[in-house]
């Protein structure tokens, strides 16, 4: 199997090795390709970087730091080497991006440009909670990534009607042997922007407003995490409302 690794927190984050140890479970070294930003991109979403030129360095012949976004690190490594990747893992990333999170996270935009290019695709995030600090942060996705990781890809669903299909996993805000179970859930929504600006000393800044455990409904993946569970979220490329367009059909 030939995977290509790819985050949005950094080349250098903790997670991106978390990830890579779990790569390693399902196939060798050599068939991994680790493509990251070579500095943080958290809140890039899908962006793409084709104004000006991309620098590229390789570290090592499997170890690529790309100075862009997640999205342009997976054009790279599809487009820069000869490889036909069986999956594309992305994260894992350093706090959730389930509810409306999903839509800023340059985790989820670089699995989106996956999906657009046929390729099974699976983002990792990992919630975070009163019990995790800076030695235990990745403690649920190390006991349970790679069994995660193949039940998706046992479901082998990366196709919904014409659309590409890839997948968004949360862990629970809790270490690994507090994890009560998983999820197949729908992406949750609270009301509002969870952004704001801030002004200090003349700089205006752009904020989060803390609302990361306020519950979005039971069967959506914030509901799951904060009841110890991982989620498991199919999101399409296609952004069509199926339901209100049927019902503008029928006007």
């Amino acid at each position: 199997m030939k995977i290509l690794i790819t985050n949005d927190d950094g080349i250098n984050a903790p997670g991106l090795e978390a990830l890579y140890n779990i790569a390693l479970g399902l196939t060798s070294a050599e068939n991994i390709l680790t493509v990251a930003p070579a500095s943080e991109q958290s809140g890039v979403g899908h962006a793409i970087s084709y104004n000006g030129p991309l620098t590229v360095e390789k570290l090592t012949s499997n170890r690529w730091a790309v100075h862009g976004t997640p999205a342009d690190c997976v054009i790279v490594g599809i487009s820069e080497t000869d490889y036909k990747y069986d999956l594309i893992l992305s994260g894992v990333n350093r706090g959730n991006n389930a509810g409306q999170n999903t839509m800023y996270s340059g985790t989820v935009g670089a699995t989106i440009e996956a999906a657009m290019n046929g390729i099974p695709a699976i983002a990792l995030s990992q919630f975070f909670g009163p019990k995790l600090n800076n030695t235990n942060t990745f403690d649920a996705v190390r006991m349970h990534g790679l069994a995660t990781i193949k039940t998706i890809l046992s479901y082998n669903l990366w196709q919904n009607n014409s659309a590409p299909v890839h997948y968004n996993v949360n862990f629970p805000p809790c270490l690994g042997n507090e994890v009560t179970g998983t999820s197949l859930t729908t992406q949750g929504y609270r009301m509002g922007s969870p952004f704001k600006t801030e002004t200090t000393n003349g700089e205006i800044r752009i904020k989060g407003i803390p609302q990361q455990q306020e519950d979005t409904g039971v069967g959506t993946d914030i509901h799951a995490n904060i009841n110890g569970k991982i989620s498991i979220t199919p999101c399409s490329v296609d952004l069509t409302d199926q339901a209100i367009l049927k019902k503008l059909r029928e006007l």
